[in-house]
């Protein structure tokens, strides 16, 4: 066991505690306090009924909160009723409430194709799929129907939340409510305060997240948030480590056995390689490109960067590691054995680097906060406490010196820490 891979009883309770309190810092916003009105949301709209708008809709049925669901086609909502309803009987039949329970929650939705019928909402939720234009133009529309005082929120995991309420005429009224997937299940939910984000608004989400059992952190506008943005080095180091000897399953096998559920390429194939490729567009310039072209899409084709069984557990596939090998040569790569702790090394600390650079631009209000999001939202070990806490504990000097080695740019925040023999977490 390398030193990065082992952790003490002692230093995973040590992490426990950290994130407990951080649990509870969290939603403190330096300048939303008592004083700071909360609106009423006594109806809730959600736009889209997919895997996220359904799931969306469930946070509210579930504590007394009706939900009107709005679709464009009428086979797509009754698909999205449907998996609501057997969402909710898988949840009775194991016992967790009664057959009763579940015709009252999904007596408290109804199913619309008209965004006018959100006209006496108090929050409106737009779930629908991750394209700047088709967000706008729902939020131009939105604007036309919602009643004055209506919170607009988007559940955009990335697109640039000051664009989309440039859309409105109320800019004051729109924010960021980025659910995770599956959104009825998980704990995590971004709460993005735009430019223009009035106090009471984001004061208005802080109390909804707490009311549907949501742990919110409070963040700015970027790119990816403080989330996704940090997970974007992550996924590009894993695919340089490929061109350089590793094999999918060898990442994949280090980050597990650092504590996360799954690795980034066993997490690419459950969300589908597929998703933001075109097969019109694509040339094989990339192992993505490459393994999509042969149909290897993922879990749901039975093949992506694993084989997979009838149970969809995942193999290391000889396909891929041919595959693998001869792109390598292709682009002139020279394989080399590549040790977990250098695996680690090269997918963490750039995660540790851009953390750094959220704290220095004010996008995330304090480091624990990171480590909120990560431990709720992304399957970060709790007994590491989170990848700013962790970073404490290996050291910045430490991440700081071995960026260099790799060539990375260091985040001036990352070395005023190193060079003070600070902390991130206090």
């Amino acid at each position: 066991m390398t030193d990065l891979l082992t952790v003490s009883p002692d230093e995973a309770a040590a992490a426990k505690a950290h994130l407990e309190r951080a649990q509870q810092v969290c939603w403190n916003v330096p300048d939303i306090g008592p004083e700071v009105a909360i609106l009423p949301v006594a109806k809730v709209g959600v736009i889209g009924a997919g895997t996220m708008g359904g799931g969306i809709s469930m946070n509210f049925l579930n504590v007394g909160i009706p939900v009107t669901i709005v679709e464009t086609a009428q086979t797509a909502l009754d698909r999205g009723l449907g998996v609501i309803r057997k969402n909710y009987e898988r949840s009775a039949a194991r016992g967790r409430f009664t057959m009763e329970e579940v015709e009252q929650r999904i007596g408290r939705l109804t199913p619309s194709l008209d965004l006018a019928d959100l006209a006496d909402c108090d929050l409106i939720v737009e779930a629908v799929f991750e394209n700047m234009q088709v967000k706008k133009d729902i939020f131009a529309r939105l604007d036309q129907i919602a009643k004055p005082g209506a919170i607009l929120a988007t559940s955009t995991s990335a697109l640039d939340i000051n664009e989309i309420a440039t859309a409105t005429k109320r800019p004051e009224a729109v924010i960021g409510l980025h659910f995770f997937s599956p959104a009825n299940v998980m704990k995590l939910l971004e709460i993005v305060r735009a430019a223009k984000t009035s106090k009471e608004v984001v004061a208005t989400s802080l109390a909804v997240a707490k009311k549907i059992g949501k742990i919110a952190a409070v963040v700015g506008v970027c790119p990816g948030f403080v989330g996704n943005r940090i997970l974007f080095p992550r996924q590009q180091a894993a695919q340089a480590l490929l061109l350089e000897g590793a094999m999918p399953w060898d990442v994949d096998r280090a980050l597990t056995a650092f504590g996360f559920p799954m690795g980034p390429f066993a997490m690419s194939d459950l969300a589908g390689l597929d998703i933001g490729w075109s097969k019109e567009n694509s040339k094989s310039e990339t192992l993505r490109d490459i393994l999509c072209e042969m149909d290897r899409r993922g879990q749901k084709t039975g093949a992506g960067y694993y084989d997979y069984d009838e149970e969809r557990r995942a193999v290391p596939s000889p396909v891929v590691e041919g595959v693998v090998k001869d792109f390598v040569a292709k682009k002139g790569g020279n394989s080399r054995p590549i040790s977990q702790e250098e695996i680690l090394e090269r997918c963490l600390y750039p995660m540790v680097n851009e953390g750094a650079k959220i704290l220095d631009e004010g996008i995330a209000i304090r480091a624990s906060d990171i480590d909120v999001v990560w431990v709720n939202g992304y399957g970060w070990p709790v007994a590491r406490g989170g990848p700013m806490y962790w970073a404490d504990h290996v050291g910045a000097d430490k991440i700081a010196a071995r960026l260099e080695e790799l060539g990375a740019q260091v985040s001036p925040y990352l070395r005023k820490i190193a060079d003070s023999d600070g902390k991130f977490t206090g």
